[in-house]
């Protein structure tokens, strides 16, 4: 009866030997002890035997099942290391090869631009206000007490659309005024807001640009008075452009708008070009206190209420502070402009501290 038991345990054994998978491995376990294999059959015959030739021949068997299991988990073992390092082996990765770098865009000057004019005005307590980019001709001109003579008006100036069914012009607006209307006529002062967006002129060369980006801002309360645009504009001048000191001057104008007008300009220097140095001048926006006719367009009564108004190009303001000589060169798509004047856009636009 042994004999069958070492050759059991040969057969076993040998298959072993050859197996290189799990799943070779895996058909040699069920077949040597699976619920129908070798060893389980010859245990089901244990049945048929007296109780001593049972005894003397259950003890082998177990023995056998015992040496079996060992041997077959063991192998097991043994296969799951060597794939494991073939594995390894084949994934392995050189870590002193330098890692290529993921180019990644950066973001737009004038994007950039918006997010810090937006984040200073921000924390002056402004909110952002939006209009769309097709105004009425009375939203975009004459709400803000612009004459029907006025060369704004004047089609080699200004993109006219096809009257609509209303039978009002429309246009594509050439500033962001008419956000302050809309929002004049359709919230109760106060009001404390700014106007980021794109606008359109008839214009095209290194300064202007037939699509272009403004920001205006607007304040409608009681006793608002010229030291309070001021305050405002000086604040925010200094701060965007990182000078605690920069020189900042008011000159009369003309707006329709806004009475009385007023031109702002920063020191610089003009043979360097740096902000805040040297001994000349530079416009960089226009101001004023909010025309009582415009306030009257808008329902608003000016013996009761005055305000303030300002506008400012978005691109002409990236410009001075980044360098950047040509304004045509903010819509080229050139990937090596954008890559040198791009920020991160992960970057929050920063607030200039101590100023």
């Amino acid at each position: 009866m042994s004999d069958d038991v070492d050759t059991l345990r040969q057969d076993c054994l040998a298959a072993l030997a050859e197996a290189t998978d799990q799943r070779g491995w895996d058909a040699i376990r069920v077949s040597f002890l699976g619920k129908s294999g070798r060893l389980t059959g010859l245990l089901k015959q244990l049945g048929r035997m007296d109780a001593e030739e049972r005894k003397v021949r259950g003890a082998q068997l177990n023995r056998l099942r015992d040496e079996l299991t060992r041997a077959i988990e063991d192998r097991g073992r043994e296969i799951e290391t060597t794939a494991l390092d073939a594995r390894l082996a084949a994934e392995r990765v050189d870590i002193s090869v330098p890692v290529l770098e993921t180019p990644r865009g950066g973001l737009h000057p004038v994007s950039q631009a918006v997010e810090e004019i937006t984040a200073i005005f921000g924390a002056m307590g402004f909110t952002v206000a939006e209009g769309p980019d097709i105004e009425t001709d009375w939203h975009n001109f004459s709400a803000l007490n612009t004459p029907e003579h006025h060369a704004a008006r004047t089609d080699h100036d200004t993109f006219y659309l096809p009257p609509e069914g209303d039978g009002r012009n429309r246009v594509l607006r050439t500033q962001t005024s008419g956000v302050q209307i809309r929002t004049m006529l359709g919230q109760k002062p106060p009001i404390r807001i700014i106007a980021p967006g794109r606008t359109y002129r008839a214009d095209h060369d290194a300064t202007h640009s037939p699509m272009f980006h403004q920001c205006e801002g607007l304040v409608i309360d009681q006793g608002i008075t010229l030291g309070h645009l001021k305050g405002t504009l000086i604040e925010f001048l200094r701060v965007f452009f990182g000078k605690p000191d920069l020189p900042v001057r008011f000159r009369a104008s003309y707006f329709p708008f806004t009475e009385p007008s007023m031109e702002v300009d920063i020191g610089w220097s003009r043979k360097t070009g740096e902000i805040g140095g040297g001994e000349d001048w530079l416009e960089v926006l226009g101001s004023g206190m909010v025309h009582p006719r415009v306030l009257a367009n808008c329902g608003l009564n000016p013996e009761e209420w005055q305000g303030f108004a300002f506008g400012m190009g978005v691109e002409r303001l990236s410009m001075l502070k980044n360098g950047i000589p040509d304004l045509r060169s903010f819509y080229e798509s050139d990937v090596r402009w954008l890559t040198h004047y791009g920020t991160d856009p992960l970057a929050p636009a920063l607030l200039h501290e101590g100023v």
